[in-house]
This record gives C-alpha cells, structure tokens and sequence, in this order.
C-alpha cells in the first residue's frame, strides 16, 4: 500500500514508481513510500526514535561522546545527523520566521572557536577553515523569538548577512539595541531602514593588571547612545540577548568554555547552531513566558511547544 503519511524511519529500498523514483518499504508498518517523499533524516537509516533522542541529549549540553557512550549511536553517524538535520533547520527557520512583527530588538554576539584559537591558527600559519567564530543573534524582547542569525566572523560581510536576514524577518516599525560594536553603528539603518530606532548600550569596564584573565572584568558604568531615530531609552537593553548567549552556552556543548568538546569543523558549528535555534524557538519552553509557552507560540507561529520529532518533520 501506498502510505505517505508513514513517519517511521526504518526502511528498505523496495523498486521504483512508474516515474522512475525510489520506492521505500517500512519494515515496521509495511507501508511503500514514493521516492519523492521527504524524510527528515534523509538517507539515514538511523531509527527516529533514536535520533530524537541523540538531539535532544545533544541539545541539553552533551558532548558528542557522551551521547555515543549513551545511546550506542556512533559519533560518526552523530556527526552526520548534526549536518543532515542542520540544514533542514536552517530551510525551516528561513521559511518560518519571515514577517514577525517585534516592536523591541536586541542583538548581540557570541564568541566561540573551530579547531583552534585564533592566536593558535596565527602561530601555527594555518590557513584551514579554523580559529575564532562569532554567532550573531537577533531576539525579540517580547516573544524572546530569535529572530535572526549568523555563524562568521566579527566583520563587516557577517553583519550584513545578519542584518539582511534581521530585515527579512521582522515587519513593522521597531526599537533595535546592540552593544557597542562600531559595525552596528552605520548598517543597522542601511539595513533596517527609517522603520527603525537604533541605539548602542556602550558598557564600561574597570582596569585589571590579573593577567590571563578569561572573564571579563566589572561593569563600572553603562552609556546609553541613540544613533538614528527616536528610540524609547526605557527600553534600551540587551539583557535579553545577554540571557540568551547565556543559554546557547549552557545547551550547545560546543560553546562551552574551558572544555575540550569545541567544534572541529565549521560546518557542524553552523549546523549545530541551526538546530539549536529551531528548537529554542520551537520545541523548548520560555520560563519567561510559561511552562508551556515557546517563543513561536508567543509570536504566533506555532500553536503548542513542539516535540523534537515534530521539528524533525516539519524540518524536512
């Protein structure tokens, strides 16, 4: 029988359709599914049972290893299913988050690291796709939807890129803050246009003489600077985007600091962040908006908080 709405994965190639396209059998249902079906592991042949629960291990900050000891999954498989399903995301996330209407926006970005510091990449003259990596986020103050994102580095193409996608996403007239990055300062308007209002909250840091620092030193004094339109300075802040950084540390094991479970590729760094940002806006509950409240709930693109098997169809 022909049975599209088949969402088990374990499968075997079973002929091809009049057309030419492969046919697939379940081997749990029995059900024939044309080759122009879309599975949401692709050709995988790792069960979806077993593969929400490695993303969902994975989305609760463990390391690649760990789920492999956990599950018996191989990380190599793993690996594949990060680069599988992380493009899916990213088609989904474009798809989905378009026209959001977000009055109050915050950005900020995020540092992490491929293979290697950048200090390291330098000295040892590597010139491989490794060293420093930035993510750019974009969130909505009110829904905490994130809006927009990019994987690159601090220059000026990332922020374009970044900012394109911010302007793709969002509709309506909106108050945007970011920290102190000159890049900001002239491409937020080119960008965003005069539906904006743009201010920097520029944070002031006492001197420290404690050498090899790794945190940050403390805040003395925060300076709010409107750049262009007429932005309520109430809501100047970027403690929102600061939170979510916070979240992306503690539930992406590969932003982590002082470990050694940091990205080897920068493919699986992007990919990985396309997932993560697809189930926070999706399948995880906001504390800030309720126990059973997701940011797309909150913007109005979903109606309930999304299992990882649902995100993983609607992926496809």
């Amino acid at each position: 029988m022909i049975a599209p709405a088949c969402n088990h994965s374990n499968r075997s190639k079973h002929g091809k359709d009049r057309k030419g396209l492969q046919r697939w059998k379940c081997n749990r249902c029995g059900a024939t599914i044309s080759g122009h079906h879309k599975r949401p592991l692709g050709d995988m042949r790792l069960d979806m049972d077993k593969a929400a629960t490695v993303l969902g291990m994975l989305l609760e900050g463990m390391s690649i290893r760990a789920c492999e000891r956990l599950t018996g999954v191989k990380r190599d498989t793993i690996c594949d299913l990060i680069l599988t399903v992380g493009d899916n995301c990213a088609r989904f996330l474009d798809a989905t988050v378009h026209n959001v209407p977000a009055e109050v926006i915050e950005l900020d970005e995020i540092w992490s690291f491929v293979a290697c510091k950048e200090r390291t990449r330098t000295q040892l003259e590597r010139v491989d796709d490794c060293g420093d990596s930035w993510t750019w986020l974009a969130i909505d103050a009110s829904s905490k939807l994130v809006l927009s994102y990019a994987v690159g580095m601090r220059d000026e193409a990332t922020c374009r890129r970044f900012l394109d996608q911010l302007n793709y996403a969002t509709t309506g007239r909106c108050q945007v803050t970011s920290d102190g990055l000159k890049l900001y300062t002239h491409n937020v308007p080119y960008h965003l246009g005069s539906r904006c209002d743009f201010a920097q909250l520029v944070k002031n840091y006492a001197q420290t003489t404690t050498q090899g620092r790794y945190s940050p030193p403390t805040i003395i004094s925060a300076d709010k600077t409107v750049r262009f339109g007429e932005p309520d300075e109430d809501k100047i802040s970027t403690s929102y985007s600061e939170r979510l950084n916070l979240s992306v540390r503690m539930h992406v094991r590969r932003f982590t600091r002082l470990t050694n479970a940091h990205s080897k590729s920068q493919a699986h760094h992007a990919a990985m962040t396309n997932i993560f940002v697809a189930w926070y806006n999706f399948a995880r509950p906001n504390m800030a908006l309720g126990k059973k409240v997701s940011p797309a709930m909150a913007a109005g693109l979903a109606e309930k908080v999304w299992t990882i098997k649902e995100l993983l169809h609607a992926a496809a």
